[in-house]
């Protein structure tokens, strides 16, 4: 049994690391060769998994999955690389490893905790490359749009998801995040201060919407510009003097899957 390990913790801890470099690109890769990690990045076919850390002969090795982009300069290969290395700093999980009880597969019966390692690494992962002092500072007294992420995404070198997932946390502007695969959401994610909760059809992409016109395919819109679109066509619980309360939305858009970033001036 592994103990979970506080967020303020896990950010402190990674925020801490982060911040004895003074790069703006926080170099994982050098972080992870002081502490004598072995890094192996090989074809361990798609499907299977991103990275791994295993611990056996008293060294701890970290394998990252090339066919599935974790390449060493890549943002998915970064992200992945940091989350291991979260697995690597956070105690519990170190320890876990150690002791044989970390697994990277869960069986059906510690999926459930297994699950709540996962995010605990990625949440380390997310802090260690956007640091929120140096967040923050980058976004200070800038007005909202979605240029903001793609700028900050390029000067991290992480996805526009990961920043997308770290400036709904610590931005100065409430977001609203949706991921859908075949038109069926899969999950949200929103700031704290968003004004609204509750989305039209729960699961299903609304078909008002820019991402829904995506997958139904369309083609009213221009899917890779960012839209304007009515608060009555995303959620429900629309007061009457919010029936014309608009919103902005950008999807991005990749074969059967869309994000949608959504905020309001």
């Amino acid at each position: 049994m592994i103990n979970n390990t506080p967020l303020n913790e896990i950010k402190e801890l990674a925020e801490y690391i982060a911040l004895q470099y003074t790069e703006a690109v926080t170099p994982i890769n050098i972080i992870a060769e002081n502490e004598r990690l072995i890094l192996i990045y090989d074809k361990y076919e798609k499907g299977t998994f991103d990275g791994m850390t295993v611990y056996s002969n008293k060294k701890f090795y970290v394998h990252l999955n090339t066919d599935c982009g974790n390449f060493k300069d890549k943002a998915r290969g970064r992200f992945t690389l940091a989350h291991e290395l979260g697995h690597y700093f956070i105690d519990a999980h170190r320890v876990g490893l150690i002791k044989g009880i970390l697994v990277p597969h869960p069986s059906i019966t510690n999926k459930k905790q297994f699950d709540s390692i996962e995010r605990e690494a990625d949440y380390f992962a997310s802090c260690i490359l956007m640091p929120e002092s140096r967040f923050k500072n980058d976004v200070l007294r800038k007005k909202f749009s979605f240029n903001i992420i793609k700028d900050l995404a390029d000067k991290y070198e992480v996805s526009l998801t990961a920043c997308a997932i770290r400036f709904a946390q610590i931005g100065n502007h409430p977001i609203l995040i949706i991921y859908a695969e075949d038109g069926i959401i899969k999950w949200k994610i929103e700031s704290d201060d968003f004004p609204f909760k509750w989305l039209l059809n729960d699961r299903k992409v609304p078909e008002n919407t820019v991402i829904g016109e995506y997958f139904s395919k369309s083609n009213v819109r221009d899917i890779y510009k960012t839209e304007k679109v009515w608060a009555m066509d995303w959620f429900i619980y629309v007061k009457d003097y919010d029936i014309n309360r608009s919103f902005y939305e950008h999807c991005i858009p990749h074969k059967n899957k869309a994000l949608s970033i959504i905020w309001e001036d």
